[in-house]
């Protein structure tokens, strides 16, 4: 049996609910088209700074936010197009806007579908015209994400986009990593280092892109909660990015389309022709043992 109910509090959150798996999902679109929580069997996958998230001035520390139509951040927040300069901040708009729900199911599997659709904020940060369309799907311990991005546009229509799971846990000492890459670039000494399946949780703050992955999945074994993680995506994902920050109870595992400052670079933008939508997929799947 699967459901969805609504809860009005601070901001609007429907609530997905896969009864035979014991799964729930919750998602607020008017933050983000964030998804705030999801738990199996009453425990918690998702870490959420509840404290940040009732202040919309403050972006979202937790849940899944949306990453469009930039991964990461650009020099002096600054991009040219077209001879002009635009400014746009950290990993785009896309997580600080009001989404409108398109749809809902309850048939087998649940799911709920969200859009974004570019209005004069987003053109004067981004010049063109878009929507973005993700559905999120329920089924048994499994949490997939389907999105859809279409070029409203006159022009060619560049983007990346990524999403930024924060997971929970309190003992990151006890986390073992499945990634497949065998080095990563650490974003903030601008140095690449090999990589071994391990991290110094010592240091104040670790941000890993691992820049080319050979396969379309990455594992994290967490022995505290005796839960394992699978993060898959398909082929639009050639970036995987780990990020925490010592001191606090969750890490990220991140895909990402392209690396940071691909509206400057070039690097693996993808580019829509106008009048053109394109499809992408992320999976997530929890286990315990």
């Amino acid at each position: 049996m699967e459901a969805i109910a609504v809860r009005e509090q601070q901001y609007k959150t429907y609530i997905l609910s896969d009864v035979a798996a014991q799964a729930q999902l919750e998602v607020v679109p008017e933050r983000g088209g964030i998804i705030t929580q999801w738990r199996i069997r009453d425990r918690e996958i998702l870490y959420l700074d509840a404290e940040r998230f009732a202040n919309p001035e403050l972006s979202v520390r937790g849940g899944i936010p949306i990453l469009f139509p930039i991964c990461g951040n650009l020099p002096e927040n600054t991009y040219t197009h077209q001879g002009r300069q635009y400014t746009l901040k950290q990993h785009g708009f896309a997580r600080d806007l009001p989404w409108e729900v398109t749809d809902t199911t309850t048939a087998d599997p649940i799911s709920i579908t969200l859009v974004l659709n570019s209005n004069d904020r987003t053109r004067a940060l981004y010049p063109f015209d878009f929507q973005v369309a993700f559905t999120y799907q329920l089924k048994g311990n499994t949490l997939e994400i389907r999105q859809r991005y279409t070029n409203q546009s006159a022009e060619p229509m560049p983007f990346s986009t990524g999403l930024h799971p924060y997971f929970v846990s309190s003992d990151k000492t006890q986390l073992k990593f499945d990634i497949p890459s065998d080095q990563y670039a650490d974003q903030r000494t601008k140095t690449t280092h090999f990589f071994n399946g391990d991290f110094d949780f010592n240091s104040d703050e670790i941000d890993a892109a691992f820049l080319n992955v050979s396969s379309q999945s990455a594992n994290v074994t967490d022995a505290s909660r005796q839960l394992q993680l699978t993060l898959s995506y398909d082929e639009s994902y050639s970036i995987v990015v780990f990020w925490t920050v010592k001191g606090k109870d969750f890490y990220c595992l991140e895909p990402w389309s392209a690396p940071r400052n691909a509206l400057n670079s070039g690097d693996r933008l993808i580019y829509l022709d106008p009048g053109a939508s394109c499809e992408t997929r992320v999976c997530l799947s929890a286990t315990f043992f």
